[in-house]
């Protein structure tokens, strides 16, 4: 299917395998916006100690980067959160009706009897 991390949930190993790709690129991520993060709380404290008054108002800005930056952290952990949980509830059901899509949701399929 388009879209589709998965065809399927039957290959464990397949799956742990994307899962992992999809995990490690999502922590990247949030390691890359923690790292500017201390870059920005280095400056602000700089900023704070000169006592200047541009770079004080400066802070109000590298401030506002800052928070935004952790709501995109929070963000990033919480989906990677909700991808796993949606990713074992549906290996744990044994068949292929569940699939893991790129965005980390799960699509989940209804099975009729015949």
């Amino acid at each position: 299917m388009d879209g589709d991390i998965f065809g399927g949930l039957g290959n464990s190993t397949q799956v742990d395998s994307r899962l992992l790709q999809v995990f490690q690129k999502s922590l990247l991520q949030a390691q890359d916006i923690l790292n500017q993060n201390r870059l920005l709380i280095n400056e602000i404290n700089q900023n704070h100690e000169s006592k200047m008054p541009d770079n004080l108002s400066r802070n109000v800005g590298l401030i506002r980067e800052l928070n935004s930056n952790i709501r995109r952290v929070v963000d990033l952990y919480a989906d990677l959160s909700n991808s796993f949980t949606k990713s074992r509830e549906a290996s744990s059901e044994g068949d292929s009706s569940g699939t893991l899509k790129s965005d980390g949701k799960v699509n989940q399929k209804r099975i009729r009897s015949s």
